[in-house]
Parts: C-alpha cells; structure tokens; sequence
C-alpha cells in the first residue's frame, strides 16, 4: 500500500512549531511608519506595554524594544539562530564585539555555541515612507559536541543566494531561494563551522518556495529519517496528493517519497525546513538550549558570572547610523559591505 505523504497538518501562529534538528521558527511582520530621528516609529507609542510589547497594534509591535523596534541585547547558548530577511533591515550587536546591518534578502547565521549576547533592533530608517519588515528567525540546535563551539556569525547576502526555477508542463514557475542544502543540482551558501548542517548527510534544507498561480514543484525524496515540514504562509490553497491546504498551516512530510506541490490560483509562498534529527535528549531553558538540566543550570551560572564575555555597546538596544547601508564587521576586525 502506498504510504501517505502527509502527516499532519496545523494552522499556523505567531511561534511555528518545528522537528529536530529545528527548534522553532518565528515569523515577524510588522507595517512600520515613518522613522523618526532616532529611528524609531514616528508616531505616538501610547497605550503600548513598552519592553514588553507583543500585541499588533497599529498594524506593527515594538517586541522588547522601547525607543526601536526589536530585541535589545540578551543571551543565547547552544543552539543557531537563521535570520532571513525579506524585507526591512536588522541591527545586529553582539558580546564579541562584532556589528552589522543586513536585509531585503540578506540571511544572517550565527552560532551561540558556548554563549554570547547579541541584539536584533530593527532600525526604521527611512522617514519620509513606511519601513515594512518581514523576516523569518529559525532556531536550530546544535549536536552536544559543539554547543561550547566558540561563538560566530556569518552573512549570506541576499546577492549570493542561489535560486532554482521549476517550470511546469502549463509554464507556469516556482522559485527556491536555496538558504540551506541543495535542490535540481544547486547548492546553497556554506553554513557556519559548528552547524548541523555543514554536514551533507544530516540533509539539512532551509528552502523559501514562490509558486506562480497553478505552477507545480516536487520536493525531491531523501531518505526515511528526515523530518520534513512545509509552511505554507501567504497565499489562498495548495494541493498535495489529493489534499488541499489553505494557507497560514504548517504541513508535517514524510522525507523518503517525492512531494509534489500544486499551486490554487492566487501567487503563493512557503517555507520548507527539513534535516536528519539530533539524536539526543534536548533541556530548554528560553534562550539556553543543552542536553540536561544540569547543562541548563550551569548555562545560568555562568551568564551571571561571565555574562558570555560583557556587553560593550554602552547601551543594550544600540542601532547603526541611518545611512550605515548593509554591512557585517567581525570580530577579527573585518569588514564586509554590500
């Protein structure tokens, strides 16, 4: 009998539900204003729980962030965070000293590891036109031995992202931005060092999917053991097998059989995550993710003493200059503009 190809299907909230070796993804999208001087919404924020700001308001949040929109500094340990940018800009500052300004397509992958602060401020750099933001954050855990590997960001610039077209019999396309993996002989960018998916065969894929109103694409088979999930996000209905799934649920896939996508009639977009698990036991504590709750216990201890090496931006929610463009300043120094 022919196994069936969908697993699951779950409408989809604020915090997306994922498999190992993912540990969740966010989805953010937020109408901006007008920036003021500081770069922040130049329109009254009253009535707003300001640091704590999570309600959708006005058509946009102010997240953690009382001046910029975003998440001023705090830590992380032990996993990857996966930033993709789609439209908008992220202010990055992290405890290794290390800075930047990425987005409209740019990707930032940055390994906690042993642990490090770092901020996302979302700066609304424009004053005189709206600054809509829209990005994904997908947390990926890292294998117990590389959870103390040595903190690291790295850019994927929006310009070195290979894309994959699929033109179906009707001539209609679909479009895969390759962040992680490969599809139809093309390669993404190279991880960072510690990642689980710098490793081939953990068959890690980070893959945004734009299909044309009726186009087709099938997901190739990988093997038995892979977690696949599917976010359909923004369109009106997708068809797969003979199973139609409107839009905003996340659709769990078995990894060892051909999927094949059909599009509705409206232009849609989709998020596929997918990888061999991390076959150990997982302890969470928010921003700490380890093997043990001993692990989790130490990981506090160690932020109160260290504080993963101190925060030397004088202040925990800093933003770059309004006209700094797209840039990514290591910790070594240096420097990579776009």
């Amino acid at each position: 009998m022919e196994k069936k190809k969908i697993v699951q299907v779950q409408q989809l909230g604020f915090q997306w539900q994922a498999e190992s070796p993912f540990l969740v993804t966010m989805h953010h999208r937020d109408a901006y204003p007008p920036g003021n001087e500081e770069q922040g919404p130049n329109v009254s924020l009253a009535g707003r729980n300001l640091g704590e700001d999570f309600t959708l308001k006005d058509g946009f949040r102010m997240y953690h962030g009382e001046k910029v929109p975003g998440f001023p500094y705090h830590p992380h340990r032990g996993f990857e965070t996966v930033t993709v940018v789609l439209e908008g800009y992220v202010d990055h500052f992290d405890s290794t000293g290390a800075s930047g300004r990425y987005g409209n397509g740019d990707v930032q992958w940055m390994t906690a590891g042993k642990g490090c602060l770092h901020t996302e401020m979302f700066p609304l750099v424009h004053q005189n036109q709206d600054n809509p933001l829209e990005l994904f954050q997908i947390w990926l855990n890292l294998p117990a031995k590389n959870k103390f590997a040595e903190p690291e960001y790295k850019m994927l610039w929006a310009e070195d992202i290979p894309e994959v077209e699929s033109v179906s019999e009707n001539g209609k396309k679909a479009t895969v931005r390759l962040i992680a993996g490969s599809m139809f002989g093309k390669e993404s960018p190279q991880p960072s060092n510690a990642s689980w998916a710098k490793e081939k065969n953990n068959h890690v894929g980070i893959y945004l999917i734009k299909m044309e109103p009726e186009a087709t694409i099938t997901l190739p088979a990988v093997s038995e053991t892979l977690n696949r999930n599917l976010y359909y996000y923004e369109g009106n209905e997708i068809k797969i097998e003979e199973t139609t799934i409107p839009s905003m649920n996340r659709v769990k896939l078995i990894g060892d059989e051909e999927i094949t996508i059909t599009n509705g009639t409206k232009e849609s977009y989709l998020l596929v995550l997918q990888g061999e698990p991390i076959q150990e036991p997982i302890a969470q504590y928010g921003p700490f993710v380890m093997n043990t709750q001993e692990e989790i216990r130490e990981a506090f201890r160690d932020y109160q003493r260290t504080q993963f090496g101190g925060w030397p931006w004088g202040r925990p929610d800093p933003v770059n200059e309004r006209n700094a463009g797209r840039f990514a300043r290591y910790s070594d120094g240096t420097i990579e503009k776009r």
